[in-house]
């Protein structure tokens, strides 16, 4: 197990893409990372755009982001919801500052812009979202998945394998 030991963040919040947050979280813990769902409130079940609930373990206000060594923004409408956490853009930013591997697919990219993180960063996401990367300073691709040093980021469903693969690889060698 490649990740054994390691702690991630996995942020929730409602309306979040099912399968942008369910497969990695299980992909993590298959190779033996602890991953933590985080949202606004502890032990509060997040229901995702498909009705797959999720329930929190922690606050965001309860999160000790120096314990964590990568985190995870899921897909779907819940980013618009996240990015609007002062918390939720500490965590980011934290994680980038530290050169922490940071996952977002999807719509996940507008969290990394409301946390300012996005200049010059090679990225991809939904093409929904292409306008609004590249207003951020982003640099994207339509690829199925892109690294750009400890950024990890993908555009949809179909891209979930790509995506892992790329964010354990990026996540063991820290």
């Amino acid at each position: 197990m490649k990740l054994q030991g390691k702690k991630v963040l996995q942020l929730v919040s409602d309306d979040f893409e099912d399968l942008e947050l369910w497969y990695p979280v299980h992909r993590l813990r298959e190779e033996g990372a602890h991953v933590i769902l985080a949202g606004e409130k502890a032990d509060h079940a997040y229901i995702g755009k498909y009705g797959v609930p999720a329930k929190s373990d922690v606050a965001f206000d309860d999160v000790d982001i120096t314990s964590f060594d990568a985190i995870l923004v899921p897909g779907g409408w819940s980013p618009d919801l996240l990015r609007r956490f002062d918390s939720v853009k500490g965590f980011v930013r934290y994680m980038d500052e530290q050169k922490r591997p940071i996952g977002q697919i999807c719509h996940a990219g507008w969290v990394l812009i409301s946390a300012n993180i996005l200049d010059g960063v090679n990225v991809t996401s939904t093409p929904g979202i292409k306008d609004d990367m590249e207003n951020a300073g982003a640099i994207w691709h339509d690829e199925p998945v892109v690294v750009d040093g400890h950024i990890v980021s993908s555009r949809r469903p179909p891209d979930l394998p790509d995506y892992m693969r790329a964010f354990i690889d990026v996540f063991a060698k820290q």
